[in-house]
């Protein structure tokens, strides 16, 4: 037999379309299990022709009496099938696709690549796209054919190494893999599709058919207002979510989507958070990993139903006035068998080196971003989750891991760049281009970098020479306070720097401060376990942090839980401990925040200038002995001042005097100490009336109480 004949029964053949289908006057088709065969014409289902076997495999040949646009009738143990034959259509994808693939600049590719629903010359069906270059042969597989890799062999487009093939009348929802063959003609996993748009809920493993033509969306005044309420001048917000440990049923499920947003938008905005920020819901294998460890990034993860209910979800959130930030994890990929790890037997997506290659920490593979199509891949991923789903912000995770070639690695273990140095400059490069793509095609989204070290300009404008992030996070503010709020009061006089540090750098970024899962995970305790002393002093301390990190320059991320007084460190198996609100401190601790979230709304003051200097001024940074924090919150011209104090003792102060720019009556927005939050309920009596009495630069000054372990807020009395 034809030595080509046999590759294709024995499914090693890489040129399907070369034998199958339509060539000149014969019709060849490779069916495994069917007992007959007959070509009908696809306008009227006339027969054309009978086709024969020729080998008992299930190949059939017959010969036309015209070239014609056929379907093939098609006789199964079981049932008659009527479909048109997959290897009777042409190319599908354009040479311009291919083109920017090649070149890392198709931010498309998830409308593209992967499974798309469509219709080719008037039939239904879905096109499927793969890159696999080393790949001998490709085969999309699933229950529509038998999980069978000899049905369905892909053609390849050598220009590429993109394989390609439409199966008709296939439909959205179908379950499907790749069967490849890798170069040295060894059967590989079968793998999932890396721009899979949906996937079956883990631990199964296999990918899923969707159409992201169904999303129907309501939020055009939302995304034509989102620049405005995310620009540095904007009060910002975000509560951190975990969506599979927010909040549980008494069977201790998750919700999904719809279930969620039932419940957590109005939490969010009734507690006046600006933003929800998801840890990552691309789909990952090992729920353990948070979603840090993903698979498939054009995918919501089916744990919480299907993109659609995602897509629902983030449509509510911005009918309710809630912008949505996702986790975004371009760093390193988990090594399952069905993943991106030697995809096509190569290694293709990570480093071949494991210096540059295989992070250490993790257990995970780094991508190759100096290869155009990883990038592209990347890129794409994130324009998937801008455009697809409206999301308004990615959050890029471990920033610094890409930044540095010897991030957390020994001398002698990792590989120096072309210049000799430790630096990544093909994660600059990727990182500038990404913030450029974003700038350019998203306008008002917003790319946040959790970056640990002192690269400088994370936030500069790539224009500029910077990154051309939007913001960071500041771990060293959240490192110094976190550290100092843990200490006994009577230690804190011998560490007031450490609350003070952050205004050395604080504009050299546009910065987020965060308290993040990071810090509440591992042996690091809750926020309120952290804090020293008694039960009343750990909520008094941990109010009176909560304040002064509202009205501290910088946009504000708090995890959930901390915003009740959680005990216990998040469990991601387990809920938030919503009965705690029974208990009046917990309540108390919780109407704090939600008054903080207020006051910075209202306060112009509080969010107008956090990037620039000339919004803050200290007027007592130096009261090392009281542990006593004072200073000056400014916004735009015509804005009223505030003044923030934080007594971190709890040691009540009277009579204490602070200098103020304006004469007058000046209000109490906020006493962390109120009865209504669960303190003593000391302070001002709500008003003050400033003094002609010289103070610490001013003409005018307020004597003060400043009660134990608490942080004031005021603003002058309209």
């Amino acid at each position: 037999m034809n030595p080509a004949i046999e590759a294709l029964i024995a499914g090693r053949h890489g040129d399907p379309f070369a034998l199958l289908g339509p060539h000149g006057d014969l019709l060849r088709c490779f069916l495994p299990g069917a007992r007959a065969v007959t070509a009908l014409a696809r306008e009227d289902g006339a027969e054309l022709a009978r086709l024969e076997r020729v080998h008992p495999a299930g190949l059939f040949e017959g010969r036309f009496p015209r070239p014609t646009p056929y379907r093939l009738r098609i006789e199964w143990p079981a049932a008659v099938e009527e479909v048109e034959d997959p290897y009777g259509f042409g190319l599908l994808l354009g040479p311009l696709d291919l083109h920017l693939f090649g070149e890392g600049r198709h931010f498309g590719l998830g409308r593209v690549f992967g499974a798309q629903p469509m219709t080719v010359e008037g039939v239904p069906g879905v096109r499927f796209a793969l890159w696999a270059p080393n790949a001998q042969r490709v085969s999309v597989v699933g229950e529509f054919n038998g999980w069978d890799g000899r049905r369905h062999p892909m053609r390849k487009r050598q220009e590429a190494g993109v394989w390609e093939i439409f199966l008709p009348r296939l439909a959205p929802g179908a379950l499907y893999k790749y069967e490849l063959l890798g170069p040295d003609g060894a059967m590989l996993p079968l793998k999932a599709d890396p721009c899979a748009l949906a996937t079956e809920a883990p631990p199964a493993t296999a990918s899923r058919v969707f159409d992201l033509d169904r999303l129907d969306w309501s939020d055009g005044e939302w995304m034509r207002g989102r620049a405005a309420r995310q620009a540095p001048h904007a009060p910002i917000s975000i509560y951190e979510v975990h969506a599979g440990s927010w909040w549980r049923d008494a069977g201790g499920a998750a919700p999904d989507w719809d279930g969620l947003a039932d419940r957590l938008i109005p939490y969010a905005k009734g507690m006046g958070f600006t933003h929800l920020e998801f840890l990552p819901i691309t789909e990952h294998p090992f729920g353990g990993s948070w979603g840090y460890q993903p698979l498939s990034m054009f995918a919501p993860s089916a744990r919480f139903g299907s993109p659609a209910g995602f897509a629902r979800f983030v449509d509510r959130a911005h009918a309710e006035g809630l912008g949505v930030i996702l986790d975004w994890v371009p760093a390193h990929f988990p090594t399952d068998a069905h993943g991106l790890y030697r995809f096509d037997g190569t290694p293709l997506y990570e480093h071949a080196d494991p210096r540059e290659g295989f992070h250490q920490d993790w257990n995970t593979a780094i991508y190759n971003l100096g290869r155009h199509e990883v990038r592209g891949f990347l890129l794409a991923s994130a324009a998937h989750w801008l455009g697809d789903f409206h999301v308004d912000g990615l959050r890029v995770d471990a920033v610094a891991s890409m930044l540095y070639r010897d991030y957390s690695r020994q001398p002698g273990e990792w590989v120096p760049n072309r210049y000799g140095g430790r630096e990544n400059l093909e994660a600059v490069d990727f990182l500038r281009e990404l913030n450029a793509m974003v700038t350019e095609t998203f306008p008002g989204a917003m790319v946040i970098a959790e970056e640990s070290t002192a690269w400088p300009g994370v936030s500069k404008p790539t224009s500029e020479g910077g990154l051309g992030f939007s913001y960071k996070w500041n771990m060293g503010w959240m490192h110094d306070t976190l550290h100092y709020m843990e200490l006994e009061p009577i230690h804190r006089q011998y560490h007031h720097d450490a609350m003070t540090f952050g205004l050395v750098y604080a504009w050299s970024e546009r910065f987020i401060l965060p308290l993040s899962h990071d810090e509440v995970v591992y042996g690091k305790r809750s926020l309120l376990s952290k804090m020293p002393g008694d039960d009343w002093q750990k909520f008094a301390n941990l109010r009176a942090y909560l304040g002064f990190m509202w009205a501290h320059p910088g946009k504000k991320l708090l995890f959930m839980g901390g915003e009740i007084g959680q005990w216990t460190e998040w469990n991601h198996d387990a809920a938030v401990a919503w009965p705690l609100l029974d208990a009046a401190p917990h309540r108390g601790l919780q109407r704090l925040v939600r008054d903080l979230n207020a006051a910075l709304a209202a306060l112009p003051a509080l969010h107008a200038l956090d990037d620039s200097p000339e919004g803050f001024r200290w007027v007592a940074g130096d009261a090392r002995a009281e542990s006593i924090f004072a200073w000056l919150r400014f916004g735009q011209a015509g804005d009223a001042p505030v003044l923030v104090l934080s007594n971190l003792t709890p040691v009540p102060r009277q009579g204490w005097r602070v200098g103020v720019p304006r004469g007058g009556a000046w209000r109490e927005v906020v006493n962390t100490d109120a009865d209504s939050y669960g303190g003593t309920n000391l302070g001002n009596g709500g008003l003050l009336q400033a003094e002609a009495v010289a103070s610490q630069g001013f003409g005018q000054s307020l004597s003060l109480i400043l009660p134990p372990l608490a942080t004031l807020i005021l603003t002058p009395q309209e």
